[in-house]
C-alpha cells in the first residue's frame, strides 16, 4: 500500500449557536476547516481533518494549515501511509515546527492503517475502554445569567460536565462562576478555562474569590510560568492546556506539578500518532486528560472518539464532539452526541466516510 495522490479541501463549518465567544473578546462565526483525502494505490482513501480555532488562539490557522500540506505532500507520495513512525519522521525533516498542518495526514494515515488491517483505530490504539466516552459542553461567553441559563439548556441534552468560557474582567468572571456552580446538580463538573486570558493578578483575585466552590481552573495566563505562580496561590484542582504542547512541555509540567490534568489537543501537538504518545505517558504518570481538538467536523470528532475511548477511563477525564458545534456535517458514519457521551465507531479506521457534496472540488491535488 502506497500513497498514490492526496487531495486538500476547504470547508467553512458555521456555529451552530451564531457565535463561540471565549477569552479576551474574541470570537468565532464560521470556522475554517481543511479535510484532506490520502489515495493509496490500491484505491482506499483515508480521511483527516485540521481546525484551528480562528487565527489568534493558538499559532495555526486555516490557509497555514493548507500551504504546510503543500509542503509535506509531495514527500509523502509514495510512502507507506500504514508505517506512521516513518510517516511523522518524514514530515519532521520535512518541515520544521507547524505540528498542526501534520496533523490531518498523520489522521488520514491511521483511517487506511485501520482500513487495511479492518480494525477500528481505537483499536489499534489500545483496544476499547467501557462503553461510551463522557463529553463536556463549552460554555461560551456571556453575560452569568445567560451562561447558567446555557448550562440549564444543555444538562437537557444529558451533558454532565461543562467549560465555562472565562479569561475576561475578574469581577465578571467572578459572578460567571458563581452563577453555574449554583445551578449544578449534584455529581456534575465545572471547569473554568480562561484561555490564557488573565493577567497574574486577575488570575489570582479570581482564584482567590472562587475557592469555596468545587470548580476546575484551566489555563489561566499565556505563560507556562504564571500559570505555575497560579497554580502555587490555589488549592483548587487545576489544568493546563495551551502550553503543554508536547512530551517536553508535560515532563516538565509533571516535574514541577503544575497541573492535576491537561487538555489534549490532537492537532497541538501534531496528529493522533504524537497524541498517544502524549496520552500513555499521561497514562503512566496518573495524569488525567481531557481529549480534543482546537475545533472541528465530523472527522475530528471521529478521531477524537478513538483517542478517548482507547484511554483508560480513570485517565479520560472527558472529550468533546465538536460535530454537534457546527452546522455542516462533513463526513458520514462519525460519533453522535448521545445522553452526553459518544462511542468510537466499530467500523475499521476512523469510520467515517466523506461527504463531497459538502467538500466540493479540491482547492489542491498532489501530485499536481
Amino acid at each position: 500500500m502506497k500513497i498514490a495522490a492526496i487531495r486538500v479541501h476547504q470547508v467553512d463549518l458555521p456555529v451552530t449557536e451564531g457565535r463561540y465567544a471565549w477569552s479576551e473578546g474574541k470570537y468565532v462565526e464560521v470556522f475554517d476547516s481543511t479535510v484532506v483525502e490520502i489515495e493509496t494505490d490500491d484505491g482506499r482513501v483515508g480521511l483527516g481533518e485540521v481546525c484551528p480555532l480562528g487565527p489568534f488562539y493558538l499559532p495555526a490557522f486555516g490557509p497555514g494549515a493548507r500551504a504546510g500540506i503543500g509542503e509535506l505532500a509531495p514527500h509523502l507520495i509514495g510512502q507507506d501511509p500504514s508505517e506512521l513512525g516513518r510517516i511523522n519522521a518524514i514530515m519532521d525533516a520535512s518541515l520544521l515546527g507547524h505540528p498542526y498542518a501534520k496533523s490531518p495526514l498523520d489522521m488520514a494515515c491511521w483511517d487506511l492503517l485501520g482500513q487495511a488491517a479492518g480494525m477500528p483505530v481505537c483499536t489499534l490504539m489500545g483496544g476499547r475502554h467501557g462503553e461510551a466516552v463522557v463529553l463536556y459542553r463549552a460554555i461560551s461567553q456571556q453575560a452569568p445569567d445567560a451562561m447558567a441559563e446555557n448550562v440549564a439548556g444543555y444538562r437537557a441534552e444529558g451533558y454532565t460536565r461543562f467549560q465555562l468560557k472565562v479569561g475576561g474582567e475578574a469581577r465578571e468572571d467572578i459572578a460567571r462562576i458563581r452563577a453555574v456552580a449554583a445551578v449544578l446538580d449534584a455529581g456534575e463538573v465545572l471547569v473554568a478555562d480562561a484561555n490564557t486570558g488573565w493577567l497574574l493578578p486577575d488570575a489570582a483575585r479570581v482564584v482567590n474569590a472562587v475557592k469555596d466552590l468545587d470548580v476546575y481552573i484551566e489555563q489561566p495566563c499565556k505563560s507556562y510560568e504564571k500559570c505555575l505562580a497560579v497554580r502555587r496561590r490555589t488549592a483548587l484542582p487545576f489544568i493546563l492546556d495551551e502550553n503543554i504542547d508536547g512530551l517536553d512541555m508535560l515532563l516538565r509540567a509533571h516535574g514541577d506539578r503544575a497541573m492535576d490534568a491537561i487538555n489534549l489537543k490532537i492537532s497541538k501537538v501534531g496528529g493522533l500518532t504524537k497524541a498517544r504518545q502524549i496520552r500513555d505517558l499521561c497514562v503512566a504518570l496518573g495524569i488525567p486528560m481531557t481529549i480534543e481538538d482546537s475545533w472541528g467536523g465530523d472527522i475530528i470528532t471521529a478521531a477524537i472518539a478513538h483517542l478517548a475511548h482507547s484511554t483508560p477511563e480513570p485517565f479520560r477525564f472527558t472529550a468533546t464532539d465538536f460535530n454537534s458545534y457546527v452546522t455542516v456535517a462533513n463526513a458520514s458514519g462519525a460519533p453522535q452526541r448521545q445522553q452526553g457521551t459518544m462511542r468510537a465507531s466499530d467500523r475499521p479506521g476512523l469510520g467515517v466516510t466523506a461527504n463531497h457534496d459538502v467538500l466540493g472540488a479540491p482547492v489542491a491535488v498532489y501530485p499536481a
